[in-house]
């Protein structure tokens, strides 16, 4: 090979490899960020808009910024723009905390807004930067111009899709997000270094290098500080973390409050679970009324709880002789509730997500519990009349399917309380709604749907139980909703009071340090 074109095809190499690394190093960031936020915020809607609109932003202004610069500069190169990017990401593990907690009193979507534009946009800023000055040293000829932006930001693009799928498939479920951040701002800095070399053709290493290497120096020196942060608890003297786990799907906690004397099941900033310390037992109040069905209907035989959470359900059921299959998404979930809440299956323990798992189920169920609405964002896409009609579709003809969801009852005119009724309606005949505290406004609601009306006055029904529930029958009006369907579905919109209310009280019962990742 001739060595002009062997010399040509090295500096096209480093140049791609450049952009590539880079093009996913900007997704590694976008994604991590709400894995960030998520904890303190929820992982709502507006935690993925702000973080998806906020990296656009910073690499709009990052092709601006960089374009600019890349005619005017004389001195500069792709090495320093790196390098900065690397010190900027690292840092976002450090700066998460304050940020997070100053913007706090902004509320959920302001608040996700700013922080996430705090945190993510300088370093991004500056990975936008690297596109326009690549570009230009690619770029021999104006004739070439189109030729090189193309190959450019073709192979970045290649480079965010394989970062996205390395972290996804296998990053995120062997290594904590603090750890991801500290591992890309540390390549961020080498691949900096090895830039420094390459670009010697057009700026000599005594300009290039120093500030690259000062950079790096400053990284290095950060990094144990940074590293320690995770190594702090927070409130220590009032609760205790005796499982943590960071999967897929959140941030999984096993929490003592010895003071209390109770234990806590939660995922990121919600609760689902929670017992006794001292006897073991369920403390959750809503969870009592699914408790009570067993004696309305005699006739259950095999249940499906959908959100397993700490388990207490299935084991109630099981003090009956029902035989309960389990579905969890997450399987840190699952092992929690075995490790620290007594849980046992005893029926087929699924993990997966229930859409897609119910419809390799068969059935039939004479109960299904569907409790997979906590405090934080909503599965939506389980609370559609097609998600509905599939659940239907696996119940005998005298089965029940039992809902929990937590909002505000509003003197029963809450609309995201209205829509639920409003779309189990469409599926099913007859609903009955249970308020978990009837002195409370903010509450958990049990809805029992079912082809045929539940007779709460049955001679055969206890009457403890039967005033129980009778203390706890609420009408909805359902004019206040809309149906929620698989094509359009406004319900974390309705709930955005319920979610900010239901974060301030685990934020009051923790402090907000303690969900800061």
């Amino acid at each position: 090979m001739n060595p002009s074109v062997s010399t040509q095809v090295l500096n096209r190499a480093w140049l791609y490899c450049t952009v590539f690394l880079t093009g996913a190093a900007v997704m590694v960031i976008e994604l991590l960020g709400t894995r960030l936020i998520a904890p303190f915020y929820g992982a709502s809607l507006y935690v993925w808009t702000s973080v998806i609109s906020v990296t656009l932003i910073a690499l709009a202004l990052g092709y601006y910024i960089g374009g600019r610069w890349a005619d005017r500069a004389k001195n500069t190169g792709l090495a320093l723009i790196i390098a900065l990017s690397g010190l900027l990401t690292l840092l976002i593990p450090w700066l998460t905390g304050p940020i997070l907690l100053a913007t706090d009193s902004l509320g959920l979507r302001m608040g996700v807004f700013v922080s996430t534009l705090v945190l993510f946009s300088p370093s991004l800023i500056m990975l936008g930067m690297i596109g326009p000055f690549a570009v230009k040293l690619a770029t021999s000829s104006l004739e070439g111009v189109g030729a090189s932006a193309g190959s450019i930001y073709a192979v970045s693009a290649i480079g965010s899709v394989i970062g996205t799928l390395f972290l996804g498939f296998y990053l995120f479920p062997q290594v904590g997000t603090r750890e991801i951040f500290l591992g890309l701002g540390i390549a961020l800095f080498l691949l900096a270094l090895g830039v420094a070399y390459f670009e010697r053709k057009h700026l000599s290493l005594i300009i290039t290098l120093p500030p690259v290497a000062v950079l790096t120096a400053i990284g290095i020196i950060l990094l144990p500080r940074i590293a320690d942060l995770a190594n702090n608890p927070q409130n220590a003297d009032t609760h205790k973390v005796q499982f943590e786990q960071e999967s897929l799907y959140g941030w999984v906690r096993v929490i003592d409050k010895p003071a209390e004397n109770f234990r806590l099941l939660t995922v990121d900033a919600s609760t689902i679970g929670a017992a006794s310390l001292s006897h073991g037992e369920n403390v959750l109040t809503y969870q009592r009324i699914v408790n009570l069905l067993p004696a309305l209907a005699p006739n259950i035989k095999r249940a499906l709880l959908v959100g397993q959470g700490a388990g207490h359900m299935a084991m109630t059921l099981k003090e009956h002789g029902i035989v309960t299959d389990t579905l969890e998404i997450d399987p840190a979930v699952a092992e929690a509730a075995s490790r620290y809440f007594g849980f046992t299956p005893t029926g087929q323990t699924i993990i997966g997500d229930a859409r897609y798992e119910i419809r390799q189920l068969s059935g039939p169920y004479d109960l299904i519990i569907l409790d997979v609405f906590t405090g934080g964002s909503e599965p939506t896409h389980l609370l559609t009349v097609e998600a509905l009609a599939q659940l239907h579709g696996l119940l005998t003809n005298q089965g029940i399917l039992a809902l929990n969801f937590v909002s505000f009852l509003d003197n029963g005119k809450n609309a995201a309380l209205a829509s639920v009724a409003k779309t189990l309606a469409q599926v099913f005949p007859h609903q009955q709604v249970f308020i978990s505290d009837p002195d409370t406004d903010f509450n958990d609601f049990i809805f029992l749907a079912t082809n045929h009306a539940i007779n709460l006055n049955d001679a055969s029904f206890p009457d403890t139980h039967r005033t129980w529930l009778q203390q706890r029958l609420v009408n909805i009006d359902q004019s206040q909703g809309v149906t929620l369907t698989d094509n359009l579905s406004s319900l974390e919109h309705l709930q955005i009071r319920k979610s900010e209310h239901y974060r301030r009280m685990i934020v009051d019962l923790f402090g907000t340090n303690h969900f800061i990742r």
